[in-house]
């Protein structure tokens, strides 16, 4: 176990340092194509960072062991919720404790919260579909996962076209980090760095969830536990340290919108591969997450309609991922 400790500390940190230099690199790919800032964050980097867990869910949906298919649709519905909750909730956490290093009188979010709260919209539309399609079956069901990437398609199509957040995109960049001494560093090399980021985040997540399985089953923690509640906070850490980095920077308008544009992409890629390759028929447990989530969205809908929201507000959504854990964590026990 001590073995398993060490490989998840170093892990952990290698995937932080990574998420450094990939956040670096993509706002400079951004900028070298003329992307404005918030699409940086809603496509660009949710794309990147969700890429790797999309392609595991793939496999898993694709195979033909039944229980790998249960995996691949249990993280289609965990990331959602991880970064409905958790992932809002480190934004508000990391706010809070660097208000005074930013030199804020308070935590109030300062970008466009009706821009988010239709984003939210946008995002509770669509994983309702989702739910509600875990809950019914009928002959064509199969065939309306591709929708849910059209779905998507559309949504990337508004972010690239609708021009917002532009008018910060003449802020001063920090240095790439592979060309510290050069201002304006080429494509190639922001691509570059960005990509090889990408990678290891990619290879170290795995070994993560990997360790992180370990250490569970070492505990005594059932395995259908961890792949309920542990695997799904493991696999979105990258979209967290993402928010965590940029909320440090005082740029919290790209942390929020890499994480609407990651709760896109899990509500319609992974979810439409789910429905075209599995049943997408959901247990219990998976009701429940579903739930928590679609709750989630909901009370953040509502908060990013009005003008003014306070760092602070995120924090209590992190309450609703520990109330999930100990309810699913009670329904397994009832079937033990």
């Amino acid at each position: 176990m001590a073995l398993s400790v060490l490989l998840f500390l170093l892990c952990a940190g290698a995937i932080y340092l990574s998420c450094e230099y990939f956040v670096n690199g993509v706002e400079w790919v951004g900028r070298r194509l003329g992307i404005g800032a918030t699409a940086t964050g809603t496509v660009l980097a949710a794309f990147g960072t969700a890429l790797p867990e999309s392609a595991v869910t793939f496999i898993a949906v694709v195979g033909r062991n039944t229980a790998q298919k249960e995996i691949g649709v249990g993280a289609a519905v965990g990331g959602p919720l991880v970064l409905s909750t958790i992932s809002y909730a480190v934004v508000g956490l990391v706010l809070w404790s660097s208000r005074h290093k930013l030199r804020r009188a308070n935590t109030e979010l300062q970008l466009d919260t009706l821009r988010l709260s239709s984003d939210q919209a946008w995002f509770l539309l669509i994983f309702v579909v989702v739910l509600a399609l875990g809950l019914v079956s009928f002959p064509f069901k199969r065939w309306l996962g591709i929708l849910l990437f059209g779905a998507y398609a559309l949504y990337v199509w508004r972010e690239m076209t609708a021009g917002h957040g532009r008018e910060h995109d003449d802020e001063q960049l920090e240095p790439l980090k592979f060309r510290p001494g050069n201002p304006n560093p080429s494509l190639a090399w922001a691509s570059l760095q960005t990509l090889i980021a990408l990678v290891v985040i990619a290879v170290a997540s795995h070994s993560f969830v990997d360790q992180l399985e370990s250490i569970g089953t070492h505990l005594g923690v059932s395995p259908q536990l961890v792949a309920l509640i542990l695997s799904p906070v493991a696999t979105e850490l990258p979209e967290t340290l993402n928010a965590l980095i940029w909320v440090r920077q005082g740029r919290e308008r790209l942390a929020l919108a890499n994480i609407s544009g990651a709760m896109m992409i899990q509500a319609t890629v992974p979810a439409g591969l789910g429905v075209f390759f599995t049943t997408w028929r959901f247990d219990s447990p998976l009701v429940i997450a579903a739930s928590t989530a679609t709750t989630a969205v909901v009370l953040l809908w509502l908060m990013f309609r009005r003008q003014r929201v306070s760092g602070i507000s995120l924090i209590p959504l992190g309450l609703l991922y520990v109330l999930f854990a100990i309810i699913v964590a009670l329904v397994q026990h009832s079937r033990v």
